[in-house]
Formats: C-alpha cells, sequence, structure tokens
C-alpha cells in the first residue's frame, strides 16, 4: 500500500499543474485552504475539495473529471517509480509470490488515475468528487483524512474494496477467512500524515517504511516506534528500497511456507 504525494510523487498533485492553471502559486492555494479550515472548523480534506472549487469557478470554469485525469500526465515521480512496478512483481513472481499494489491517498483519485503508474494498482483509494451528467463536479464523493485512511487497510484486509458497502466492513469476520492478513502488508508512506496507517500494519505483524528525502524527520519515525524501516525515495534497482523490499517480500514468503508446513504436520498428526 502506498500513499501517492511525497511518498511516488515529489510533491502535492494540485501543485503540477490544477494551482497554477487557477492563477495562484502553491504556498498561497495551501495557505487559503489550511486558514478555510481553521475558520469553519473543516476538515482539512474537504476544506482544499473545496478550495479546488472555488478557485476554479474564480478562474472562470468548473471543475471537470476529464480535465483532472489529464491532469496526472504532468506528476512527476521519484527516481525509478515508473519502472518500480514491473520490476517488483518479477522479483516476486520469481519466489512463486504475488503482489498487489494499492495506493491509499488524501489526494485526488482523478488525477492519480491520469499518471503513467495507475494501471498497476488494483485499487485507489483517494479523495474524489460526485460528478453530473455532463461531467462537471457538484459535491465530494469520497474525502480521504489521514485518519480514515486506516479504514482502508481493513477493506483490504477483508477484500472489500466497495466503498458503498460499509455492512460487510464492520461485520465480524474471522481471521482466516480474511484474504489479505495485516502480516501480508507492507505500508510506504513519507511522514506523519501516514503514522496511522504505518502503525496499525506494524502493529499487526506487517511492514511499514517510512520514504524520505530528509533523512532527520523519517528517524524520528524509527525513534518513536512507528515504522519498521527508513529508505530514501529512491525506487531505482540499485536503491536501498528494493533491496529492503525484496527482503520483506521474501520473509512473508518462508513465513508462509513454514505456516502451510505446520498446518500440514497438525493434519497429519490427528
Amino acid at each position: 500500500m502506498y500513499d501517492f504525494d511525497k511518498t511516488l510523487s515529489t510533491r502535492d498533485m494540485q501543485e503540477y499543474t490544477f494551482i497554477p492553471g487557477v492563477g495562484m502559486d502553491a504556498d498561497s492555494f495551501w495557505e487559503y485552504s489550511n486558514e478555510l479550515a481553521r475558520e469553519n472548523n473543516m476538515d482539512r480534506i474537504l476544506s482544499s475539495m473545496f478550495t479546488m472549487f472555488r478557485k476554479k469557478q474564480e478562474a472562470g470554469g468548473r471543475i471537470r473529471r476529464s480535465e483532472l485525469v489529464e491532469l496526472g500526465r504532468d506528476v512527476e515521480f521519484y527516481p525509478g517509480v515508473e519502472s518500480w512496478f514491473e520490476r517488483i512483481n518479477k522479483f516476486a513472481e520469481g519466489i512463486d509470490c504475488v503482489l498487489e499494489h494499492y495506493i491509499i491517498s488524501s489526494g485526488m483519485k482523478e488525477i492519480i488515475e491520469g499518471t503513467s503508474i495507475s494501471g498497476y494498482f488494483k485499487s485507489i483509494f483517494a479523495s474524489e468528487y460526485l460528478y453530473d451528467s455532463d461531467g462537471y463536479a457538484v459535491w465530494p464523493a469520497t474525502a480521504v483524512n489521514y485518519s480514515s485512511k486506516t479504514q482502508y487497510l481493513y477493506r483490504i484486509n477483508k477484500g472489500l474494496l466497495d466503498l458503498s458497502d460499509e455492512v460487510s466492513l464492520n461485520a465480524a469476520m474471522s481471521e482466516d477467512a480474511r484474504p489479505m492478513p495485516f502480516k501480508n502488508m507492507v505500508y510506504l508512506g513519507d511522514g506523519l500524515t501516514d503514522v496511522p496507517c504505518m502503525k496499525l500494519v506494524k502493529q499487526n505483524g506487517g511492514y511499514s517504511i517510512a520514504v524520505y528525502t530528509d533523512r532527520n524527520q523519517a528517524g524520528r519515525l524509527i525513534l518513536d516506534d512507528r515504522v519498521n524501516f527508513i529508505a530514501r525515495a529512491d525506487y531505482s534497482e540499485d536503491a536501498e528500497l528494493q533491496k529492503l523490499i525484496e527482503h520483506i517480500v521474501e520473509t512473508i514468503r518462508h513465513e508462509d511456507i513454514i505456516s502451510q508446513y505446520s498446518r500440514a504436520q497438525k493434519n497429519y498428526a490427528k
């Protein structure tokens, strides 16, 4: 599971094209959005979505889904990201594993869908607008804030990827029936906004990795026992992150083999 902004991309996704397109710079946009949230006791993600909506109107336009998707072409990634998924999938296949990739982001799903890497994800959980019949945004459909991100871990854990199905998500399900155990999960994020997910995965036997450009901030997460590992935000073939993920995948695979062997012996003993 990956956060997106500053985990895979080098900046917040709105900053590449959308914010300049409404005649603002990034600092002014976020200052306006955050002040709006403070003044109205408002969720910051909803505030940012409203700010996008308002500033697009003030610039003489309306937010259209197809145009947001097109903005994904301008997103810039850290080194190696665009070839990462094929490389790490190939490694996993070589040791008889199948990897599933997910996005859990407070950013805009529409923009992520327009990026060069969108096809590698089984599901993209992110904020999104509701659109009218002409494709224009009229209301927030989904707002993913930092604490609500954790629900998507449970959705993946239980195999419940339909956001409209809340009944099944909250229903009891035995651990053996869950298709994606937490111990088989790896979460990659960039900082404090990912801490709820990082800690939940780590506490349940999975692996959390903080990717960084500033080692001091990431180091704090290690010292506070919130993540298992930190690694520079470099997804290149020879970088530390790929080697780390390969070791983790191998470990998960070996633990699965041992678990199968143990179950087989217990059945034989009966």
